[in-house]
């Protein structure tokens, strides 16, 4: 029987499906009045949640964009002083087209920077110019500075007016709690200059009143230094400096001693014992008691009449 012929299988056509490609779309310019409003937006909420690291970073952003904005430019200002920055405050303020009309600004970082001298310069300055324009009432912030400045320098006297001045027109009641602090501690300071101290010296020992009384007067700040010869010695208990003791490092010390209470080892134990300096200092002592005697040494029997001599083995005993 002839085999059956094969019938041919139809392939499978696969259907591919080919995805059209579309192209990205271009990202659109945005412009620089549209950017700026974004980068504002951005900064007022940094602001208002305090944060003001990343809110002087979109300071900078802005001024890239804009280097003379005028608000971003007194933002970063705001923000340097905030973060206490004070020197990059200074270097800001130098750059501005218009630097005196930040003297505020400037006296009160260079009075955050303990340049007291300078700031009380530029307040000077500023209060000069407000009274040349015609301004009568003062700036109650230049009034607060310059209340700090008199406390900080020791004028007791000119902050408690500073203070009693600005406590009379305050109406803010947080305000007023933080002046009636430093006019607390300007009163304080001023009582004790005029009678305090000499109720504090009543309460010392006689022995103190006279060591300060003997005492040379200490010498002026930024001053040159007086002379030792000029300075009269004073023993004064407890005045002295001692110096400062080397910690011992425990990892360094040997096994079974004990800093300060184990006796050190002896200089010379890496000398020979003859070449030492303590070689032969016992020998004196030992020949005078006596001693000396090696080990295994005979003593010679004493000669005189009681010696028996002679006498064999052979010999008996009676």
């Amino acid at each position: 029987m002839a085999p059956k012929a094969r019938l041919p299988v139809p392939q499978k056509t696969q259907k591919i499906q080919v995805k059209s490609r579309q192209k990205p779309a271009a990202n659109k310019q945005i412009s620089q009045a549209e950017k700026l409003k974004r980068l504002f937006r951005s900064l007022c909420a940094q602001i208002d949640g305090g944060h003001f690291k990343n809110a002087l970073k979109t300071c900078d952003k802005i001024l890239r964009v804009d280097p003379k904005d005028f608000d971003a430019l007194q933002s970063k200002l705001f923000l340097l002083l905030q973060t206490e920055q004070y020197n990059t405050a200074l270097t800001l303020l130098e750059s501005l087209d218009d630097p005196a009309s930040r003297d505020f600004e400037r006296a009160y970082a260079l009075y955050r920077l303990h340049r007291e001298t300078e700031a009380a310069d530029v307040l000077s300055h500023l209060k000069g110019a407000q009274q040349a324009s015609g301004v009568q009432d003062q700036d109650r912030g230049v009034m607060h500075l310059e209340a700090q400045l008199a406390y900080r320098q020791c004028a007791y006297q000119d902050a408690f007016d500073h203070y009693t001045r600005l406590l009379d027109s305050s109406a803010d009641s947080e305000e007023r709690a933080d002046l009636t602090t430093n006019l607390n501690a300007a009163q304080k300071h001023l009582d004790f200059l005029t009678t305090g101290y000499l109720h504090a010296l009543d309460a010392l020992p006689a022995s103190v009143i006279n060591s300060l009384e003997t005492a040379a007067p200490p010498a002026p700040p930024g001053g040159a230094a007086i002379p030792s010869a000029a300075v009269s010695p004073v023993s004064v208990s407890g005045s002295v400096t001692r110096p400062v003791e080397k910690k011992v490092r425990m990892s360094r010390v040997p096994k079974g001693v004990t800093p300060g209470v184990t006796p050190p080892p002896d200089p010379e134990r890496w000398i020979k014992k003859s070449e030492r300096s303590t070689f032969g200092q016992g020998a004196g002592r030992r020949r005078k008691t006596g001693g000396g005697a090696t080990q295994g040494s005979v003593a010679e029997p004493p000669s005189g009449h009681n010696a028996k001599a002679g006498g064999g083995k052979n010999r008996k005993k009676k």
